[in-house]
């Protein structure tokens, strides 16, 4: 009887997990059609900002703008990991930190100094656990990041590179292709990717002066190009979380039907020994 009142327990526990990873992965359903909708929506712009910056750089222009600068020799770096505030999605958080980690490995065996920048939680407990030095934290940013946020992440490392105390930024954060393909990424940032300066601005026709553009144009591309780092990474979270959880419910599920079995079997047991007992001692009696 202890034994069937035992398993009867587990499957009250399992029946209760069941449902709240059934909810999870519904609630990460629902938050991951409203995250791909703003990935949809901020890649057109991102990619058109990408490729008019890297059209019109040309090395003269350097001197004007500091943000196309291109140092000849990397002797510090910026590194900025956007990672989860919250885990049960599975490896996400684990590669991303992963990423950074072989990012930082890599940097420091070409005798790179590294600033390690951190958005999320996971990433900022990870790195504090083990003591690695870490020059700036956010916990702040949820679900629904805006471009005041990632101006917000960018601004301080954007000075930093046009004051020319650091010489590259590295954004490590999850690529979303689709939501069962988020492999993690490390983009270089600054220096600003672009042509040879071949082209520069005499193929465009510029309104107001290119001067007055570029000012707003660079800071512009850089927001945008944090802002869909964060809004692909958040995507990216929640198609890892509703696959753990679908996963989870899965497995719940399985589980339920072994102690189901197992119950039933033990109850089976227990009326035969009952019955047996009652014709032993209906036998006794005559």
């Amino acid at each position: 009887m202890a034994g069937s009142r035992d398993v009867k327990r587990r499957i009250k526990s399992v029946e209760n997990t069941r449902q709240i990873t059934r909810t999870m992965e519904l609630v990460a359903t629902s938050k991951l059609k409203k995250a791909t909708d703003r990935v949809r929506a901020a890649a057109p712009y991102s990619d058109a900002l990408a490729s008019i910056v890297g059209s019109l750089y040309a090395p003269e222009l350097s001197e004007k703008f500091p943000l196309l600068r291109r140092p000849e020799k990397v002797r510090r770096a910026a590194v900025l990991l956007l990672t989860a505030n919250r885990g049960l999605a599975g490896s996400f958080n684990a590669n991303l930190i992963k990423e950074a980690r072989l990012l930082l490995e890599r940097l420091a065996g070409e005798g790179i100094e590294t600033d390690l920048h951190i958005v999320g939680k996971k990433g900022v407990s990870y790195f504090r656990f083990r003591g690695y030095p870490i020059s700036s934290t956010r916990v702040d940013i949820g679900d629904n990041p805006s471009m005041e946020d990632a101006e917000s992440v960018i601004a301080g490392l954007r000075d930093e590179f046009a004051a020319g105390r650091t010489d590259a930024v590295y954004v490590v954060s999850s690529e979303f292709i689709s939501a069962m393909s988020t492999p993690p990424r490390a983009t270089k940032l600054l220096p600003i990717q672009g042509g040879s300066g071949s082209r520069g601005l005499d193929n465009f026709i510029l309104s107001p002066k290119a001067e007055i553009l570029l000012q707003r144009l660079l800071p512009a591309y850089l927001r945008n190009a944090t802002y869909r780092a964060l809004v692909e990474n958040v995507a990216a979270e929640q198609g890892a979380r509703r696959t753990a959880m679908k996963s989870a419910t899965d497995n719940a599920g399985d589980v339920l039907e072994y102690l189901t079995r197992s119950y039933n079997r033990a109850r089976q047991g227990q009326i035969t020994q009952e019955i047996a007992e009652i014709v032993g001692g209906a036998a006794a009696l005559e």
